[in-house]
């Protein structure tokens, strides 16, 4: 097993990652839980059926009784109703304050299994089990929770951290292509902000990671978590080192606002932003077109990206709701050079505009 800590001040807690581990849960969640404690899993019809069988054998260890409680799957059940829903049947179950949530699946389950910990009851604690590639590597590490607004992606949320995440890269296997396609593009933000070397494995090993070589992508999976423990172990709330982790989310997160969350997967509009912040950060003097031009071929390597259409004003309306932006000045994180960032504001709308018409013209031609 790999244990990777993370040293928050609210709640330090491991990371831990093997092959085969969601049938060993209870190795990782023993002398963790209260006995005979009640575990409520949220978890989506899909992931169940794949995976639900496996987490029970992994639970059988403990000596917890568990309900699984299904949620809707996609970016759409990201909804206050939906969260509502879920409070309401965990309430019919007899949920109280003395027991867990274990969150069994991708980003969206993981964002609302942990805000709904976050509040019910005035928080209770839970367990994150990542089952896609984007929710191993980010989402599920960090405490990060939250629900979108038509407005915006996750404007509402609570940093809620979790007791343990397990990782287990097996899960992976039946994560459809364009899923797992997704999440690489979150894994080389990575190697964007602070690891060279994931930024270059990914360059010259795309075949081993296309095909999931096993020992690659456990490896993989590991060192994007090194570095998202890292900065949130030095910055638990996201007031300053923390928001390097939104390389490209600036313009991908209203990418996906615009498009009404049904036309881009997460990782996907990631990908697009990153292309835009490499272009924004060439005309702004902060990335060199080597830099740029490598950030963008490897995007471009792991796609294709899918088309779509929108207009740039509308984008750009749309960065002043997000919550990156200070003072209604959006602030872009960009890249120095691969492995090092800078969090960038007062960038002209000109430049931004320009950025944006370029990534239009190319989403008309994907």
């Amino acid at each position: 097993m790999i244990r990777i800590p993370v040293k928050t001040a609210s709640r330090p807690y491991e990371v831990v990652i093997a092959r085969g581990l969601l049938g060993r849960t209870s190795q990782v969640l023993d002398g963790l839980l209260p006995q005979s404690v009640r575990l409520f899993v949220v978890t989506s019809k899909p992931i169940r059926k794949h995976w639900g069988e496996v987490l029970e054998k992994g639970l059988k260890g403990l000596k917890a009784n568990y309900r699984v409680v299904e949620m809707p799957d996609g970016e759409r059940a990201k909804r206050l109703a939906e969260l509502e829903k879920l409070a309401e049947r965990l309430v019919k179950h007899g949920a109280d304050r003395h027991s867990v949530i274990l969150a069994l699946g991708g980003g969206v389950v993981g964002d609302v299994g942990g805000f709904l910990a976050s509040i019910y009851m005035r928080g209770l604690p839970v367990v994150q089990v990542p089952t896609t590639l984007l929710a191993q590597v980010d989402s599920a590490i960090g405490g990060k929770t939250g629900v979108n607004l038509r407005s915006g992606k996750n404007l509402l949320g609570a940093f809620h951290q979790p007791l343990s995440v397990v990782v287990d890269p097996e899960v992976l296997s039946t994560l459809p292509r364009r899923e797992y396609r997704s999440g690489l593009f979150e894994a080389m933000k990575y190697g964007v902000i602070r690891n060279p070397k994931i930024f270059e494995t990914m360059e010259q090993r795309r075949e081993e990671v296309l095909k999931r070589d096993p020992e690659l992508l456990e490896w993989l999976i590991a060192e994007c978590i090194r570095v998202k423990a890292e900065v949130v172990s030095s910055d638990e709330r996201e007031s300053g080192e923390r928001r390097i982790l939104n390389f490209g989310h600036t313009i991908g997160h209203a990418l996906e606002a615009e498009t009404g969350y049904n036309e881009l997967l997460h990782g996907e509009a990631v990908g697009w932003g990153m292309i835009a912040a490499a272009r924004i950060g060439e005309e702004a003097g902060v990335t060199d077109q080597l830099t740029s031009s490598r950030i963008r071929a490897l995007v471009n390597a792991y796609g294709p990206l899918p088309g779509f259409k929108f207009k740039p004003k509308s984008i750009l309306r749309r960065l002043l709701s997000d919550k990156k932006t200070v003072g209604g000045i959006p602030h872009f994180v960009l890249a120095k050079s691969i492995g090092e960032v800078e969090i960038v504001g007062g960038v002209s709308e000109r430049v931004v505009l320009r950025a944006l018409e370029d990534l239009r013209k190319l989403a008309c031609l994907s």
